[in-house]
Order: C-alpha cells, then structure tokens, then sequence
C-alpha cells in the first residue's frame, strides 16, 4: 500500500496543479436549512497564505486512505458537523497511519466550530484542556477528540495566548481556519486532513513528501516550537522510533541543546508522555534515539548514570525488549515492571553502598529504593498503583534465594510472584548476578507437590534459607533459685 501511495504521489505532481477558483462549488457540500448554520467559506476557495507555503489538494483517484478505514464514530462526528455547516477533517496520526498501511486506535477531527459550538451537537460532550481547549465527543463506546483550528498565538489576547519567560506556551486558545491550524501543528506528516466531501487529502506543510522521504520534519522553526512545548522533542523521536523514519537533520539539530526544557514539564504529563514512548512496542528503539539525543537524562537521570555498567546497560535493554515482545504478542504489560527495572541499577548500587557502611542488607534496600523513587518522582510521576508493585518486586530479590522450609511454597502464592520471577531471570540474562536460581524456580514451578518437596529437600545445606538440622540450645534462661548452673534439657 506504501509504495502504491509513493506511485500516486509522483503521478499528482507530474500533473498541472490547479486551485478551485472563487465560488467555485464543492462536492457534497451539505445544504442549510432552517435552523442550521450557514456553510463557512470552504477552505478550498480560500486563497493560501504566504505563512501556509504551497497547498497540496490530493483527489480521490491518487491516495489509497479509503473512508471504510475510519472509524464509524469519527465518521459520524464528521457528518453532524458538516450538517451544521461547519468544516470537519481527519487529521493527524489517523491520516498518516492509514497511508502507511496501519490501522489506527483513533482519530481525531479538526473543525473550524468553537468547542462551545460543537458541544451542542453531541450529548455527555465534555470540554477538557486548559492551554488548549478540546472536546470530546462520545459516539457510543469510542470518544472522538474534536479540536478548533488553531490560530497563531500571537494573534490572541493575554486571556487567550500566554507564555512562559522560556517560549512555552501556558495557554493557547485562539482559534483560526484550517491553513493556520495546519502550520500550528508540530511535524509535517501529523498536519494532513482527509475530508469526506469529495475525499481528499489537504497538504499544506509537505506532509505527502515527507512521508514519502520517511522523515520526520518540525514545521516553522524547530528551535522556537520546542520552546513553544519541549515535549515535541519527545515527539520527534517517538514518531521516529514508531514509524522507522529518520528525524530531519535541522529538526534534531537544537534537541541536545534544549533538552534540559523537559525538567519545565509538570511530571505527571512526563509519565505519560514516558508510556507513549516506552510501551508502544517500540521501545528499545526509542530508548536508543532519546540517549543519542541525550533527552534520556532527563527523564532518568538515576538510570542514565548507570548506564556505563555493561549490566545495568543490559538490564534496561533487555527490560525494554521484553516489554516490545509482550505487547506486539497482545500480552499485558505493567509500567510496575518497567520501572523497576529502569531504577534497579541506581537501587542495588545504593544497597551497595548502604551495606559497606555497615547498615544490613534489607533496611540498606528500603533506605535505597525510598531515596531512588524519591528522586525520579521530580522527573517523572509514579502512580502508587505502580510505586508500590515496584518496590514489592525489588523487595522479592531478597527472599527469593531463600527457599527452605515453607518458603519457596508460600513465595509462589505472593501476587508479585511471577513479576519478581521475570525480573530475576532478566537480571542473570544481563550478567549482574550468576545463573542459577532462575532455573531453579524455573524447574520449582513446572514439576508436582511431591518434587517440589524433595527440591526443597535437596537444598544445599548453605544455601540461603535451607532447612538445618537442630541442635542443643540452652532453654534454661535465667538461673533457677537452687540450680547448679548447667544448662537444661536439650530439646
């Protein structure tokens, strides 16, 4: 399909490029009767901006995106807009993910109606967002995120547009028609807008080429958007990473520079950003782009001092591979895990050191894994629906090697168990510590009742935890009145 949509592409350009003269009238331009608002000048018949560049207008005949590829909710969003005489697109990853031969989660329609406007026409909308407002539509079990085309910032007043001493936008409400809203947008590739009124593609920032060229370009000025928003840096390379494209050679050009903006972003929004980027299947190859960038000091500076260890190296490698593998098999995946292993390294070496100082190893690990959460919680948030698994996971590499007796048994009812497991098998893969006990527990949950007794039984005697014979103890305490001073009965 990707090729057929590079075929198209250089047969739409071979051809002479016309624009729509004033008044000219569109396809299935949708009628207004009573009660419905009068259509807004298409953006068809407007005539481009000199800010805009080049408009690209791709027919139906020449793009593969085939409405049957969309979703029936943005759909359906689309068509009561149109209805109301407004403007509706697709736009965004949806458009891109379809001409590349993917199959989107969701869309998202950009229209020329207020939030306050589209509100009206969709029952339980809800408007969210406060540095730029947006609506979300329910159409059944999908929400559809309707958005106002966005006009340039500095055209808005201080109640609409404000930003920081550092160039980030605080706020961003002020609204413009699809040109303007095209060249607002952050890359090329994520600013295209499919219509359903004669089912065409609008290009007006190179998007089509660059897709074509698998690049992935900042629109206007690098330098001032990821100051406009410092979370475009993380963009950029996650769209890099997703889509295996190259970033643009003047798109990546000031991120080492501006990476310290990221400590400007409130940490909740940095978790989340961090999901997008680590748990999307791609993750490794995100990993590998952000140190090569060097924004991952940024997001975990604990974890990135560590790296000159092969095994932490490892350790954060084959955590993410694991992770990429479990989501592309459709199995769950916890960010509980992944952070534990992304902390374990700064962890076990503050146990590490603790422990030379003389504290015992299990206050030495509670002491390191409060101190190593404490600081990565400045960068990035941990939800204690995470925090928690997290350190119970960390917790369990302390008592894992002890298996004598009952214990191996009551290990495997914990409910951290098999994530504790998974991670121990991870950290002998990546060499921290010898193989061994992994098999073990490997073998321990595989065989019967019985075998597992008789692996307990076969524990060496100095291993961690093995059962030991008793010997002779004194029960006799303190000296009884007329007693001899022996020692009592042994048991």
């Amino acid at each position: 399909m990707f090729n057929s949509l590079i075929s198209s592409i250089k047969r739409w350009h071979s051809k002479p490029k016309t624009t729509p003269t004033q008044g000219e009238p569109e396809n299935n331009e949708p009628g207004h009767g009573k009660g419905k608002k009068p259509p807004r000048q298409s953006a068809q018949n407007r005539k481009p901006s000199a800010a805009s560049g080049a408009r690209v207008i791709v027919p139906r005949s020449d793009h593969s995106l085939s409405r049957r590829d969309v979703s029936r909710a943005a759909l359906t969003v689309m068509k009561r807009l149109q209805e109301a005489g407004f403007e509706a697109y697709i736009v965004g990853g949806g458009v891109r993910d379809l001409l590349l031969g993917g199959h989107p989660k969701d869309f998202d329609v950009a229209t020329d109606a207020t939030p306050e406007e589209a509100k009206q026409l969709f029952r339980g909308a809800r408007i969210v967002g406060r540095r730029f407002r947006i609506l979300h539509a329910r159409i059944g079990r999908e929400v559809i995120e309707v958005t106002t085309f966005r006009g340039h910032h500095s055209d808005g007043e201080a109640h609409e547009a404000q930003q920081s001493e550092h160039g980030m936008l605080l706020r961003d409400n002020v609204y413009g028609d699809l040109e303007s809203d095209a060249v607002r947008r952050d890359f090329t590739v994520n600013a295209l807008y499919y219509t359903t009124n004669g089912f065409e593609i609008h290009d007006y920032t190179g998007g089509i080429r660059d897709i074509e060229q698998r690049l992935i370009r900042m629109i206007g000025d690098p330098e001032t958007r990821y100051k406009e928003d410092p979370v475009r840096m993380l963009r950029a390379v996650r769209f890099a990473a997703k889509l295996d494209f190259e970033i643009e050679p003047a798109t990546a050009a000031p991120l080492k520079e501006l990476a310290p903006l990221l400590r400007n972003i409130a940490p909740a929004r940095l978790f989340d950003e961090v999901l997008k980027l680590l748990m999307s299947g791609h993750g490794e190859r995100t990993f590998e782009l952000l140190r090569e960038h060097q924004l991952w000091p940024h997001l975990f500076p604990d974890n990135a001092r560590q790296l000159d260890d092969p095994s932490a190296l490892a350790l954060t490698r084959l955590a993410l591979q694991n992770t990429d593998k479990r989501i592309r098999a459709d199995q769950r995946v916890t960010p509980a895990f992944l952070y534990a292993a992304l902390l374990w390294p700064a962890v076990n070496s503050e146990q590490k050191f603790l422990t030379e100082k003389g504290l015992p190893p299990v206050p030495a690990l509670a002491q390191a894994a409060q101190k190593i959460t404490s600081g990565q919680l400045v960068h990035t948030a941990i939800p204690k629906r995470f925090s928690m698994p997290m350190r119970e996971i960390w917790d369990m590499q302390s008592r894992l090697p002890r298996r004598g007796g009952e214990r191996a048994l009551r290990l495997m009812e914990h409910p951290r168990f098999r994530a504790a497991y998974d991670f121990l098998l991870l950290r002998e893969d990546s060499g921290e510590i010898p193989a061994g006990l992994g098999q073990w527990w490997t073998d321990f949950q595989q065989v019967d009742e019985d075998q597992r007794l008789e692996m307990i039984r076969d524990l060496p005697r100095n291993a961690p935890g093995a059962k030991k014979g008793r010997g002779r103890r004194n029960r006799g305490g303190r000296r009884r009145s007329g007693s001899q001073g022996g020692q009592g009965p042994s048991n």
